[in-house]
């Protein structure tokens, strides 16, 4: 089972999951999205919570109150973590997250280490962790079919971005071909009248000389 949240420190709410023990923490590992990030109590035993990344958000610039919501609901699941005061949590995106056959349950590691970041926690804030239970939901999740369609749609709007881009790039050179016409157009009555001219001062001079 996995557990939803949703944090109205940004609008509209973002969404927060995690799993509901240490089998479901392997799942999540294995299905997180590249894009998701992943939140762990540094150096003890806590829930893996993770942030579904809102459109247009970066992971190294997660607002702060949105980036604090996370953090402390990561304490408030450390059966240690959450009596301690000043900890320090770690974040990194779900495509950093490095999984080993010899590891325990549970247990992860990182591609890049440069890819972790930190925050520090003084201590629990009740208001925080209460609002965020109170948005509290269980369900099952089926991973596979949810990464499945997930693809399904990253691959839709990328098909829609190249065929936009496509016609972008059509109607462009449709326009320089129609401005490269135009020029020529131009150029050709500015070279008739060119022609005209010496044959007009012709005319003049005959006429001077009868």
């Amino acid at each position: 089972m996995v557990l939803f949240f949703k944090s109205t420190a940004i609008d509209p709410p973002a969404v927060i999951y995690m799993g509901k023990d240490k089998h479901e923490n392997e799942d999540l590992i294995k299905y997180a999205w590249p894009q998701d990030v992943w939140f762990h109590v540094d150096k003890l035993s806590s829930a893996h919570v993770y942030l579904r990344m809102p459109e247009g958000m970066s992971w190294e610039a997660i607002p702060e109150a949105l980036l604090i919501d996370c953090a402390q609901l990561v304490k408030a699941n450390s059966i240690e973590g959450n009596k301690k005061d000043n900890l320090t949590i770690i974040y990194t995106p779900g495509d950093n997250l490095k999984k080993s056959g010899d590891m325990a349950i549970g247990q992860v590691s990182f591609h890049n280490d440069k890819r972790v970041k930190r925050v520090h926690i003084p201590k629990r804030e009740n208001p925080i962790v209460n609002r965020l239970n109170k948005t509290k939901v269980e369900r099952e999740v089926d991973h596979e079919q949810e990464r499945v369609e997930r693809i399904k749609q990253e691959n839709a709007v990328k098909r829609a971005a190249a065929a936009a881009k496509k016609k972008a790039d059509a109607e462009l050179v449709k326009a320089r071909e129609a401005e490269k016409a135009a020029r020529s157009y131009d150029n050709m009555f500015t070279e008739e009248d060119e022609d005209e001219a010496p044959q007009q001062s012709v005319q003049e001079m005959m006429d001077d000389f009868m």
